[in-house]
């Protein structure tokens, strides 16, 4: 059975989603990760998470390949600001074009195939569009040195009277660093939420689902889900090279490792953890991927030393000693042991955590009223 959410209790979630963004600084500060650096990486991993997910989430297609699409949005971004200026709005529109156009060309071959051989099309896409940037296009990307801002650049619309100009990106004046940076990084967070929003609630949502239930019944009832399926993975190309234009409006370098498949493998990673085709759930698990992989990996022997210093030395060593398998350069395997723990109990991801406790208090409280309703009147 579907419940009908009415637009009453989406504007509520979109509004309790926008505080607790803006207010990150704030409530995730006494866990350490209200700096801004770190909060930007939530933004644009969450912004990368939320369109890799109305793909995989909508239609049920895995795609191995959408670094291709964050490389070439940063790329895009970067060149941008050597061309046109530092102003990153021009960067970001010309990032979400290109990624989609190239998002386009990627689709329409990949997509005439379905389930893992889809999967391993676009996984050979992002390889070869690494080896291009690594290699072969040189010239544009810079190979492995990467692609940077530098003062010997055109840039067309800085001021004449700052012919060094600034190798960071503002905005009216505001250098998008800092804080700064990350709440321009949020707000197209919520720009990107919203919209995936509309397109869960739309009959265009309700038709990428009937593509991921079931796609041989909508074959027999005379509807091509090709040009749905195609429309999705450019909308999800989109906002990864908005995501990889975001890098750069923040740090000015683009490199062709952000192309790898390690890349796209974290992006399924973040969707799978936090529950896949579901809104928040994306944005959740990037979130608690890049606080491992920042906090988890800056602990060291000494500072495990510090942790456990009220143990007696006949324990403190030991513990540590294991304790350091599981952080600094071992923080993957946290990252390995909770992601299968998540997968094995919580097949749904943190979300299905969170409606099983929605539903126990929901129990508890259905439990209640008929005592209180029993009660004699007064």
């Amino acid at each position: 059975m579907v419940t009908k959410i009415s637009p009453a209790r989406d504007y509520l979630l979109f509004g309790v989603f926008a505080i607790a963004v803006l207010t990150m600084p704030v409530w995730l500060a006494p866990i350490g990760a209200g700096y801004p650096d770190l909060l930007q990486k939530f933004a644009i991993f969450g912004l990368f998470a939320t369109g890799f997910n109305l793909l995989f989430g909508l239609t049920g297609y895995l795609s191995f390949g959408h670094a291709a699409f964050l490389g070439v949005g940063s790329y895009t971004a970067v060149w941008s600001f050597k061309l046109l200026g530092m102003n990153p709005i021009p960067a970001a529109i010309l990032a979400v074009v290109t990624s989609g156009v190239f998002a386009l060309a990627i689709g329409y071959v990949s997509l005439r195939r379905s389930g893992i051989y889809f999967s391993i099309l676009t996984l050979a896409f992002a390889q070869m569009s690494y080896n291009l940037a690594y290699s072969v296009l040189t010239p544009i990307t810079n190979g492995e040195t990467g692609l940077r801002v530098l003062e010997s650049d055109p840039r067309l619309f800085d001021s004449s009277a700052n012919a060094d100009g600034p190798l960071i990106s503002n905005l009216f004046g505001i250098e998008m660093t800092g804080y700064a940076g990350f709440y321009f990084c949020a707000v197209v967070l919520l720009i990107g939420f919203f919209i995936a929003q509309r397109i869960f609630r739309s009959p265009f949502g309700i038709m990428l689902r009937a593509v991921k239930t079931n796609q041989n019944r909508m074959n027999y009832t005379g509807l091509n889900p090709r040009p749905y399926t195609l429309a999705a993975f450019v909308i999800s190309g989109m906002y990864a090279g908005l995501a990889g234009a975001l890098m750069c409006i923040t740090d000015p370098l683009a490199g062709a490792e952000r192309m790898q498949w390690t890349a796209s493998g974290e992006v399924v990673l973040m969707t799978i953890l936090g529950g896949a085709g579901t809104l928040l759930g994306p944005i959740l698990g990037a979130a608690l991927i890049k606080y491992f992989e920042n906090i988890f990996s800056a602990f060291n022997e000494q500072t495990l030393h510090e942790v456990f210093s009220f143990l007696p030395d006949f324990l403190e060593y030991p513990v540590v000693s294991v304790a350091g398998l599981f952080v600094g350069e071992g923080w993957h395997l946290t990252l390995g042991v909770l992601f299968m723990l998540i997968v094995i109990f919580l097949p749904g991801g943190i979300m299905e955590g969170v409606s099983r406790i929605g539903r126990l208090f929901k129990r508890s409280s259905s439990k209640a009223e008929p005592s209180g309703a029993t009660a004699p009147a007064e």
